[in-house]
């Protein structure tokens, strides 16, 4: 007498062989010799294709720059039009430029002229504020010393720019952090100093004066204030 439940075993059993093949024929099997899958994408464009190459993480220091004796030598004519090749001035504006790259003496020039129109300006008229805006505190006590003076004598000054004819850098230089610059102005100006009564007692509303002023200015390379002051005047010939 036969078993009733061979048939289905032997169903099952052919059953069971039929889906393992098909299994086998759509999904393979691994031989080891398999294509990998690709890097993680999230890593490319920041290691590059070297594998050596180290990962810059965010904040960490930039490539080291060269010493100062490996930088790119500087062309000999670097300050052409304001000093000659190797002289003090030349070696003064090299010192202040390796502080700050931007300085350029054309834009300091431009700065200094329209400080001049302003400091010459402001001091006739009695300005304080502006004068303590643009001087340093010493030169400041003595301008504001002689406008006080001029006014407990009820005089008044008028002074009218007429023009910035020349201006040459006389030095230039770096001490520790300070910077300054000093320049030589060649101005014409007209000038009067009238007393109480409205006479002028020194010199003349229609006169052009030549003048020349060396005026020095120093401005703290580490400070965040960009800004320059003027710390010494005199009068030239």
């Amino acid at each position: 007498m036969h078993d009733p439940l061979d048939a289905s075993v032997i169903i099952f059993a052919l059953l069971a062989i039929f889906i393992v093949w098909k299994l086998r024929s759509v999904l393979g099997t691994r031989t080891g010799n398999e294509k990998q899958p690709p890097a993680n994408m999230a890593f490319r464009g920041t290691a590059g294709t070297n594998d050596n190459k180290v990962v810059r993480l965010p904040g960490a220091a930039e490539e080291a720059r060269p010493a100062p004796n490996q930088m790119t030598p500087q062309p000999l004519d670097r300050w052409k039009g304001y000093a000659e090749p190797g002289s003090n001035i030349a070696t003064g504006l090299d010192a202040i430029a390796e502080v700050d790259p931007s300085f350029a003496p054309e834009s300091f020039i431009g700065g200094a002229k329209m400080a001049y129109e302003m400091i010459v300006t402001a001091f006739a008229a009695g300005d304080r504020q502006t004068l303590q805006n643009l001087l340093e505190q010493e030169v400041y006590e003595s301008f504001a010393a002689a406008i006080t003076a001029r006014e407990s004598r009820g005089e008044t000054m008028k002074t009218t720019l007429v023009s910035i004819d020349k201006v040459n850098l006389e030095e230039a230089s770096l001490r520790n952090t300070i910077a300054q610059i000093t320049l030589r102005f060649a101005s014409k100006l007209l000038s009067a100093t009238e007393n109480a009564e409205g006479v002028t007692i020194e010199g003349s509303p229609e006169r052009i004066v030549d003048m020349i002023d060396i005026w020095t200015f120093a401005r703290d390379m580490q400070s965040r204030d960009p800004n320059w002051k003027l710390i010494a005047t005199q009068t030239g010939h």
